[in-house]
């Protein structure tokens, strides 16, 4: 089982969310953390992610949910380039920088602000070489950002041990129903 895992995934507009109190947020983080809870019983110790909008910085919350029963778990923050923030909104600013403030470790892959496209894909080749494995919300019905990564994450499984765990949108309707299911339950 890992040890350093990558988690990535949509981002907030590509599932049709604007708002980080939607309702969705909740069961995506439910689901990272179902998958994160299976993998700290087998000695998971670290999360990577590149503190992209979205799935990543969701991801980056549950981490910090979950440290209060496993303080063990550590999160890493390794953006693609620097100032990475620079055109976002000041809420997703903040968002960022709340998250950022948490992290148990962050840096950047280029020690330079944003080039061009090859700074993304060389992120996602530093993130498969660092890690053990992969986490990514991707459904391959809904084509998306994560595409690129889940395809780079392919070529690199057909030359080593690399195991890629997708959370669908199937699996994500099955947590819907999970949760409903406790809260009728009271």
């Amino acid at each position: 089982m890992p040890k350093v895992l990558t988690i990535s995934g949509y981002k907030p507009f590509e599932l049709g969310i604007f708002q980080n109190d939607h309702p969705s947020v909740f069961f995506i983080k439910a689901a990272i953390k179902k998958e994160l809870l299976h993998m700290l019983e087998e000695g998971l110790e670290w999360v990577l992610i590149s503190g992209q909008l979205g799935v990543e910085l969701w991801a980056g919350e549950a981490v910090f949910e979950l440290q209060e029963e496993f303080p063990e778990l550590r999160l890493a923050v390794i953006t693609p380039f620097l100032e990475q923030e620079a055109n976002w909104s000041e809420k997703n600013k903040e968002w960022y920088e709340s998250v950022l403030m948490q992290a148990d470790f962050v840096d950047s892959v280029t020690k330079k602000v944003y080039e061009k496209p090859w700074q993304f894909r060389l992120k996602n080749q530093f993130f498969l070489e660092k890690s053990d494995a992969l986490l990514l919300l991707y459904d391959q019905e809904k084509e998306g950002s994560p595409k690129y990564l889940y395809e780079l994450a392919l070529q690199y499984q057909s030359l080593r041990s690399y195991p890629i765990q997708l959370i669908t949108f199937y699996d994500l309707q099955l947590i819907v129903e999970e949760e409903q299911l406790k809260r009728s339950d009271f």
